[in-house]
């Protein structure tokens, strides 16, 4: 196989000679064909063609859970912001929020903000090379360190996420449940035996691309795929049954009351400090409450006994292990109001206050409510009384 040059591609030189010591003659047949196949189909995509460690680093963070389409303008604008790790250890946290905004799983932005802080601090601001050691820094689990060190380090490890799983199983024709401790060392092996000492991060790269575009779940399109001729699955049984593996729990169902209490074009927020969302901004959240009625009670509860909610709208989001239904309520609150109850980590903003702060894509509905009625209100005059962070509601 011939050398290829191209930008997307700067790794993919010669490596039929180059395989791990393990590969066998039909493994380095295949990654030959994996790498042949990435050369001419691979995806163009705006993170690729680059062997800077920390700009690999944070497109794989980015693409942890989320659709690959969606990344690339979050990616372009992050590191427009922050270039270097430095410049990320540098920001506040908040502002590393607000450009993660709309990506979801926001542990993700502020454990890469921790990790860079410890990158400069003890490690020089070098990431390490190995995928032992990029483990240890936040947010860095098993798949992300094996994309990470053979991406930019050319160290010959499988990143192991659902799409190479998805392929190995197939091309192997491994029917055995994939949750299973010693399937899942099973799958790595063979993983393993098609990394060529250089450039196994295409491979990967690759590998990834025909599990995102050919061996997709359930319908693969097994006439396109470059090792058509060689899976096992496709000549020996029925591709699209596999991976099995165990189903998982539906995520629980929880009702949310989101009040939007105003007073004189401001809206009151609160910064979360529960784990779900921690650090980011939204209204006032009632979980496991539904209803009018027991909204309105809380209210009641906290000294608020004539303020009357009205509601506004339904919304619903999805997050790994929950479901919030969401039920939007409105409140006008008097000035006197305003300071009858304690919500810590509150505040009262005006509109343009609030688009500078975070909010999780959870709120989207409920932000597009707080413009409408921030926009009716009359200009605010001064911050209503008791509207310190800690003492607002």
């Amino acid at each position: 196989m011939g050398c290829k040059t191209a930008a997307y591609f700067p790794a993919i030189v010669c490596y039929t000679a180059s395989m791990t010591n393990a590969s066998t003659d039909r493994e380095k047949m295949l990654t030959a064909l994996i790498l042949d196949w990435y050369r001419r189909e691979g995806r163009r995509l705006p993170f690729r063609g680059t062997k800077d460690p920390y700009l690999i680093w944070v497109s794989e963070i980015m693409l942890q859970q989320t659709r690959t389409e969606t990344v690339g303008a979050y990616y372009l604008r992050f590191i427009d912001r922050f270039p270097t790790v430095q410049a990320l250890a540098g920001a506040e946290e908040q502002e590393v929020l607000k450009l993660w905004e709309g990506l979801g799983y926001y542990s993700r932005a502020r454990n890469l903000h921790r990790a860079a802080e410890l990158v400069v601090a003890e490690y020089g601001g070098r990431l390490p090379a190995s995928a032992e050691a990029l483990q240890r820094l936040p947010g860095i689990g098993p798949y992300t360190a094996a994309a990470i060190a053979s991406i930019a380090f050319d160290q010959p490890v499988p990143a192991m996420d659902g799409n190479l799983q998805r392929v190995l199983s197939r091309l192997y024709l491994v029917e055995e449940d994939i949750g299973i401790p010693s399937v899942k060392r099973r799958l790595y092996q063979l993983g393993q035996g098609l990394m060529p000492r250089q450039g196994a991060g295409d491979v990967n790269q690759a590998l990834m691309d025909i599990g995102a575009t050919i061996c997709l779940p359930g319908t693969p399109d097994c006439g396109r795929c470059p090792l058509q001729r060689h899976c096992k699955a496709y000549h020996q049984g029925e591709p699209e049954l596999l991976p099995r593996m165990q189903k998982k729990k539906p995520p629980r169902e929880v009702p949310v009351a989101v009040l939007l209490l105003t007073h004189q074009g401001r809206v009151l927020v609160q910064q979360r400090q529960q784990a779900l969302l921690r650090g980011l901004y939204t209204y006032v959240l009632l979980e496991d409450v539904e209803g009018q009625q027991e909204a309105q009670m809380h209210l009641r509860c906290w000294g608020l006994p004539h303020a009357t909610l009205r509601e506004l709208a339904t919304a619903r989001h999805v997050f790994t292990h929950r479901v919030w239904q969401m039920t939007l309520y409105h409140a006008e609150l008097t000035e006197a109001e305003t300071g009858q109850a304690m919500l810590p980590h509150g505040q009262w903003v005006t509109a343009e206050q609030m688009h500078t702060l975070p909010f999780p894509t959870a709120m989207r509905v409920a932000v597009q409510w707080a413009d409408t009625l921030l926009e009716k209100a009359p200009a605010p005059a001064q911050m209503p009384r008791g509207a310190d962070a800690d003492s607002a509601l």
